[in-house]
C-alpha cells in the first residue's frame, strides 16, 4: 500500500454508518490538493474523501503513511469501527412544520437533512477517524494522540479541563457540551484557533431585575453573584450605604434570572402625635412598611398624614395624628328657672326679687376627642340631677308712673302743633314719634323709656319733661330747628 491519498490501489468502502444513505464512499470524483485544514465537511450522507481529509486537517497525507493506508481505506476502517456512534437527529423544526406545501416541505427537510448531516460530522467524525488511527497503531497513532487538546475552560470563574480534537474554540466549546447565549461574553471568538494547554474563559449573561425601592431595573449581567452584578451596574454603593437586599451579596445568580429587592437606606423624621420629633433610618419603602418596622400601635381613630401607601424618599417626614377618645363625667349648676309675678303697686319697669333661689347640681358625662393631646371636640352623652334647682322668684312692677311736674307747657303746645298738628300720640313711620316728634336715640338717651318704650305711647307731661331735658342740655330749641321759633 501508499500511504498517498492518490495510491493505486483503493478499497471502496462496503457499509456506511448511516443507516439511511444506503451507499458506499465511493471517490469518484478527484480532489485538486489543497489545504486540507480549509476544507468543510461535505453534505453528502456518507463518509467521502473531503470528510476525511476535513477531520485530519493539514496532515492528512502525514497521518495516513504512517499507518500505510490510503483514503478509502481510512473509511472502511472507520465504517467497520464505530457501528454505536450516535445517530442522526433532524432539526425540530423540519419534522413539525404541517402547513407547507409537499414541494416545500421536500425542500425543507433537504435541507435540514444537509445541514444536520454537516453538523454530525463536524462533531463526531472527527473523533473516529482519530480513534481508527490510534487503533490502527504506528506513528499515526502517536499523531492522532497528538491532536487530542487539552484546553483549560473558564465557566464564571469555574475551571475545568476539557480534552477535543476541535481546532477551534466553537469546536472545543461543543465537545464540551457548552453553547454561548446572546448575552455571554466569549473570550477568544468562536472562530478562533485553541492549541493543546490552551485557555477559553466563558461569562454567563444572566438577566437580573432589580426592583429598587418598588421600581423596576431590568437588566443583563456577566455576574454570578449579587454583589459582582451590583458592582457592574454601578450600584456598589448603595449597599455600602446601608441598603437591604433580598438576597445577600454573595447570593449566587440563577442562569435562568432572578429578581431581588432593594431597599435603600433612609433619613427619617418622626412626627408621633405630642412626642418631641425624632431621627430614624429605616429601608422601609411605604409609611405601611415604615410603622410595621417601628411596631407602632395605630388606634382605630389615628391617622398617618397621606395614608399608608405613600412611598417614603431620603429625608422624609412622617406626621402621625393621634385621636384619643375618653368619656368624662363633669357635676355642673344648674340655674334656677325665673318665676315672674306682676304687681300693680310697684312702678312699671321697677322688679323686686322676692325668693332668690337656689342652684341646684348635676353629673353631666362627655365624650371627648383629642387630636396630639387638644380638644377638639365635646358631645354630652348624658346628664343625672343631684340636687333640683330651687326657682328664682320675681314681682314686676305694672302700675303706671306718675306725670312729671312741668309747669307751663304752653311753649311746648305751640311747637307740638307745629310738629304734629298737636297730636301727642302721633307715629307716622318716619322714625319720629309723638307730639315732639323724638326719635327713639334720643328719647332713650334723655331717660324717656322710664316711662315708655317709645314715645308716642307717652303721655303729654312725660313727653315735655324729656324735652326740657333736651332743651335745658342744648340751651336752645335747636332741636326743633324749624317749630323751635314757634315756643
Amino acid at each position: 500500500m501508499t500511504g498517498s491519498r492518490q495510491g493505486g490501489s483503493r478499497h471502496r468502502a462496503e457499509d456506511t454508518f448511516f443507516a439511511s444513505a444506503g451507499s458506499v464512499a465511493v471517490l469518484d470524483r478527484e480532489l485538486e490538493d489543497t489545504a486540507y485544514g480549509h476544507l468543510d465537511f461535505s453534505d453528502e450522507l456518507y463518509v467521502t474523501q473531503q470528510d476525511v481529509l476535513a477531520a485530519l486537517g493539514p496532515d492528512a497525507d502525514t497521518l495516513m503513511a504512517e499507518i500505510d493506508v490510503d483514503v478509502d481505506e481510512l473509511i472502511r476502517l472507520i465504517n467497520a469501527e464505530t457501528t454505536m456512534l450516535p445517530p442522526l437527529v433532524l432539526p425540530d423544526e423540519v419534522a413539525e412544520d404541517r402547513t407547507a406545501t409537499p414541494q416545500t416541505q421536500k425542500v425543507a427537510v433537504e435541507e435540514g437533512l444537509i445541514e444536520a448531516t454537516r453538523t454530525w460530522k463536524r462533531r463526531f467524525l472527527k473523533g473516529a477517524v482519530l480513534a481508527v488511527l490510534i487503533t490502527v497503531g504506528g506513528g499515526g497513532g502517536a499523531a492522532a494522540l497528538a491532536m487530542n487538546k487539552s484546553v483549560t475552560v473558564d465557566v464564571d470563574g469555574q475551571q475545568r479541563t476539557v480534552h477535543s480534537y476541535g481546532d477551534t474554540v466553537g469546536e472545543v466549546l461543543q465537545d464540551a457540551g457548552l453553547s454561548v447565549g446572546a448575552h455571554d461574553s466569549l473570550s477568544p471568538s468562536p472562530q478562533a484557533a485553541v492549541g493543546d494547554g490552551g485557555v477559553i474563559k466563558l461569562e454567563r449573561g444572566r438577566q437580573l431585575n432589580l426592583v429598587v425601592d418598588g421600581v423596576s431595573r431590568p437588566s443583563w449581567v456577566r455576574a454570578s453573584s449579587l454583589g459582582d452584578a451590583m458592582t457592574q451596574l454601578g450600584m456598589a454603593d448603595l449597599v455600602a450605604k446601608g441598603a437591604w437586599t433580598s438576597m445577600p451579596a454573595s447570593g449566587q445568580l440563577p442562569l435562568e434570572g432572578s429578581t431581588v429587592q432593594v431597599k435603600t437606606l433612609k433619613h427619617i423624621t418622626l412626627y408621633d402625635g405630642t412626642n418631641a420629633p425624632k431621627k430614624v433610618t429605616s429601608n422601609a419603602v411605604t409609611t405601611k412598611e415604615f410603622v410595621s418596622d417601628l411596631k407602632m400601635n395605630l388606634g382605630p381613630d389615628d391617622a398617618v398624614e397621606g395614608g399608608l401607601d405613600v412611598t417614603l424618599k431620603d429625608g422624609a417626614e412622617v406626621h402621625v395624628s393621634r385621636m384619643g377618645v375618653s368619656m368624662v363625667n363633669q357635676q355642673e349648676t344648674i340655674d334656677p328657672d325665673v318665676q315672674q309675678s306682676d304687681d300693680p303697686t310697684l312702678e312699671k319697669g321697677k322688679t323686686t326679687v322676692v325668693d332668690p333661689g337656689t342652684p341646684g347640681q348635676k353629673m353631666v358625662t362627655y365624650k371627648v376627642t383629642k387630636k396630639n393631646g387638644e380638644e377638639i371636640s365635646r358631645e354630652q352623652v348624658s346628664e343625672q340631677v343631684l340636687v333640683q334647682a330651687k326657682p328664682k322668684i320675681i314681682k314686676v312692677g305694672t302700675m303706671k308712673p306718675a306725670d312729671p311736674a312741668i309747669g307751663d307747657g304752653s311753649a311746648w303746645d305751640r311747637i307740638a302743633q307745629c310738629e304734629a298738628t298737636g297730636n301727642w300720640a302721633a307715629n307716622t313711620g318716619n322714625g319720629y314719634y309723638g307730639g315732639l316728634q323724638f326719635n327713639k336715640s334720643t328719647w332713650d338717651a334723655y331717660g324717656g323709656d322710664q316711662y315708655a318704650a317709645y314715645p308716642h305711647q307717652a303721655s303729654r307731661a312725660q313727653q315735655i319733661a324729656i324735652a326740657q331735658k333736651v332743651h335745658d342740655a342744648r340751651g336752645d330749641y335747636s332741636a326743633w330747628p324749624v317749630c323751635g321759633k314757634k315756643a
